[in-house]
């Protein structure tokens, strides 16, 4: 997926908060160090890993091709690539409200590890908190052992 289809696909997904980022946005974040791309058709996740650990920058499903188990599989694509790249945990941000990311989130094993009150400013009114969530990554299979 090129950083126009990227944004496309962003834009459908991401309708409040957060924005959805750019065409240039995506295209500087896939030029950054660390920084890969799990992607299918339909949905998308974009990681970075440094020094050990991994963030999900963002998961991006259309909401035509959501609950089917795109999301579940492109986090685990990721979480895979983030441990084959030496990650030893992943962390995320997600609105305390967007309840269908919470439970994919929840039974992927993520658990709490923060919260960042009012990161989130839609549109449409009040700031949303994040929740920063935090899960320890395993060896895939082929991979060097964690230490």
């Amino acid at each position: 997926m090129n950083p126009e289809a990227l944004a496309r696909l962003h834009a459908r997904a991401f309708t409040g908060a957060p924005r959805p980022w750019s065409a240039a946005e995506f295209n500087a974040l896939l030029a950054a160090p660390g920084v890969q791309l799990a992607a299918a058709d339909a949905g998308f996740a974009l990681i970075r890993v440094v020094a050990g650990e991994a963030e999900l920058l963002t998961l991006a499903v259309a909401p035509e091709a959501r609950r089917r188990g795109l999301g579940r599989a492109l986090l685990a694509r990721a979480e895979a690539r983030a441990a084959e790249s030496g990650a030893v945990e992943m962390f995320l941000e997600v609105a305390a409200d967007n309840a269908a990311a919470l439970a994919l989130y929840a039974a992927a094993g993520y658990a709490r590890a923060g919260l960042r009150r009012g990161y989130y400013h839609p549109a449409s009114g009040a700031a949303v908190d994040a929740l920063v969530l935090r899960k320890a990554l395993v060896a895939t299979a082929g991979s060097a052992p964690l230490s």
